[in-house]
């Protein structure tokens, strides 16, 4: 009998997230420990949740157990820009339920989070992770690891017989996977076959715990929430974005630096980029809008600050699957360093499994709104259509009808 693709326990231990809210997480720690959030919960594609809300909740109110053990700790500890006090600081921290509020309002499932960031922050991830694999269960109950397996594998033959031996050699692919998964015990299985068999160079995961449980390197700097905080958290809203980046700089000292552009889309982020943080940072990340167009602004950009472009690097982590991916490389060969996350397409890409498009956004901080902008039309989200009006009109972005 093939073994089922889902586990008792959707998420099953504290580093079940993604890289980057535990960098974010010690960021606020040591600059914001007093700074209140808001998020909210949105399905994009309007799919009907609230059948799946019971067992939602019972996943959900597990979380309130987990704990880091003396393995995880050691493991942390080995990451130089994790600091001692914040490792002491997450050694003690609990899930608090009672910043959640998890129901039905408007027809549809409602999941708001409200409390202190420093203490909602590692929320989102494994929520979203819990309401993609319920989904799942229900949809595809007899679902076997191996379809994932197999899928999986067709890939690395593509990409085998349509790369070249050169270009696979240089071909930097990373997991991205974890809020979209089919399940946990996909994820794991995907990140085992890439470290194991991608036909090209494997860079490491998002998710801490496989990073941690597979021995290879976790990755991730920024999310949008750190640049959207400070359009409340900065002196002047103009200086929001400059703020964010010389927080980061200050606290990480020249490590994790590669760059979130489209919290304000590509353009208004090139305006705050200036020679200071272009030198600073080791690269930028790309999330939004036509890639190779957003790469040929960012290759300019460099350029006219006397940079060499081949100095830098470009991750691309939206909507990729492999033949984007490699149609990207190609188009940029040469001329800038790039790699690749990708996400929905390795850990939730299974025949006949139609993945979710689901996100949790912060809203407020200080309970003033803020927002992202984004350079797609669609990722644009913020509760107060004047604060939107306003952003673009400081940040001079035109509305996108």
């Amino acid at each position: 009998m093939s073994e089922s693709a889902f586990a008792e326990r959707i998420v099953h231990n504290l580093l079940d997230t993604d890289f980057y809210k535990l960098t974010m997480m010690q960021a606020v720690l040591h600059n914001y420990p007093d700074a209140d959030v808001e998020w909210e919960f949105r399905c994009r594609n309007g799919e009907d949740l609230r059948p799946y809300l019971s067992e939602i909740r019972q996943q959900i109110e597990q979380l309130a157990d987990l704990t880091l053990d003396d393995g995880q700790m050691q493991f942390l500890e080995r990451i130089s820009f994790l600091k001692p006090d914040f490792l002491r600081f997450l050694r003690l921290f609990r899930f608090n339920l009672r910043y959640l509020h998890l129901g039905i309002e408007h027809d549809q499932l409602f999941l708001r989070l409200r409390g202190p960031w420093l203490h909602v922050i590692l929320f989102e991830v494994p929520l979203l992770a819990i309401i993609s694999e319920m989904r799942n269960r229900h949809l595809h109950p007899q679902m076997p690891l191996s379809a994932a397996s197999e899928q999986l594998q067709r890939k690395f033959d593509w990409l085998r017989g349509n790369a070249s031996e050169e270009e696979l050699s240089q071909l930097q692919v990373a997991d991205f996977g974890t809020r979209r998964r089919f399940s946990s015990r996909v994820q794991e299985q995907v990140v085992r076959m890439m470290r194991d068999d991608f036909p090209g160079r494997f860079v490491g995961t998002s998710n801490v715990d496989l990073a941690w449980k597979l021995d290879i390197k976790p990755l991730g700097t920024m999310a949008h929430e750190w640049i959207m905080a400070h359009q409340q958290l900065g002196p002047r809203l103009i200086d929001s974005q400059i703020a964010a980046l010389d927080c980061w700089v200050r606290e990480y000292r020249g490590l994790l630096g590669i760059a979130l552009t489209d919290c304000i889309t590509m353009d208004a982020f090139l305006g705050d980029f200036d020679l200071y943080f272009a030198k600073l940072f080791d690269g930028l990340r790309h999330d939004s809008g036509e890639p190779v167009a957003w790469a040929e602004k960012a290759i300019a950009h460099y350029r006219k600050l006397g940079i060499d472009p081949m100095t830098k690097t470009l991750v691309f982590s939206d909507g990729l699957d492999l033949p984007r991916a490699l149609g990207i490389f190609r188009a940029l060969r040469g001329r800038i360093n790039v790699s690749f996350g990708i996400g929905t397409n390795l850990t939730c890409d299974i025949p006949g499994v139609a993945p979710m498009s689901i996100v949790l956004k912060m809203t407020d901080c200080n309970g003033s709104p803020v927002a992202k902008i984004s350079d797609e039309a669609a990722k644009t989200q913020c509760r107060d259509d004047n604060f939107v009006a306003y952003l673009r009109h400081v940040f001079k972005v035109p509305s996108k009808e």
